[in-house]
């Protein structure tokens, strides 16, 4: 049996946990996918020392029209972005789900498969997070994650204007800068300045519709899907 010196011992070279270092998390419709999101998620993986970027293609997204492109075909385009980069993950789990996506849901279920510890940031344009209001349970989203939004470079964010919002107060009470993405596991909202790349998924489809080069705005293994399945025609 031990003696309490022995166990004190013990204690005192015991080597403490390490924290896991934070993934992040990049939902999105990917109608297509395209070089624009590929350096969002690379530029968000370095500034903010994420240990990976987890993509997760929306199935049913409840604030926007259905998207143009059945969900499976979008899957089929990210598996075919990310290959080749090993900090990528895909995860079809809201494709694959009978309801509609929203976001809150997709962190509860990540939050079973990695545990309370984790640190997941959720990754979105300004755009978006000036809109976060009107996401089902918004407020919840921050028990579950931080919150990273990338803005451009030399903007102030959040912008001029943006007053006492409720996003706003939320934004004033957890600004943080990255290292806190490693410190807990949710809650801080972090901002990060991203190269900007007049590049949109609305543009391709348009330039795709007309039977136009859409060559260097998509990766070339999804310009090949794209063509071999006759899509945006």
């Amino acid at each position: 049996m031990s003696t309490p010196e022995a166990v004190g011992d013990c204690a005192l070279n015991r080597v403490p946990m390490a924290q896991p270092e934070p993934i992040g998390l990049f939902g999105g419709t990917f109608d297509p996918v395209h070089l624009g999101h590929l350096r969002l998620a690379e530029e968000a993986r370095i500034a903010l020392g994420l240990a990976t970027v987890r993509w997760i293609p929306a199935g049913q997204p409840p604030l926007r029209a259905e998207p143009q492109t059945p969900a499976l075909h979008r899957l089929a385009m990210v598996e075919r972005a990310l290959a080749g980069n090993p900090a990528f993950e895909l995860d079809a789990g809201e494709v694959h789900a009978a309801q509609a996506s929203y976001t809150v849901h997709t962190l509860e279920r990540l939050r079973r498969e990695l545990g309370p510890a984790q640190p997941l940031v959720l990754l979105m344009g300004a755009d978006a997070f000036a809109r976060l209001d009107a996401w089902f349970e918004w407020r919840r989203l921050f028990e579950l994650a931080h919150i990273s939004v990338a803005t451009r470079p030399g903007h102030n964010f959040p912008q001029v204007g943006a007053g006492d919002t409720a996003i706003f107060s939320e934004f004033r009470q957890r600004q943080a800068a990255a290292p806190a993405l490693r410190t807990s596991p949710a809650g801080a909202i972090v901002p990060f300045a991203l190269t900007a790349l007049d590049i949109s998924a609305t543009q391709i489809r348009r330039l795709l519709a007309g039977r136009q080069s859409a060559r260097y705005l998509v990766s070339e293994p999804v310009l090949d899907y794209i063509q071999h399945n006759h899509l945006y025609r």
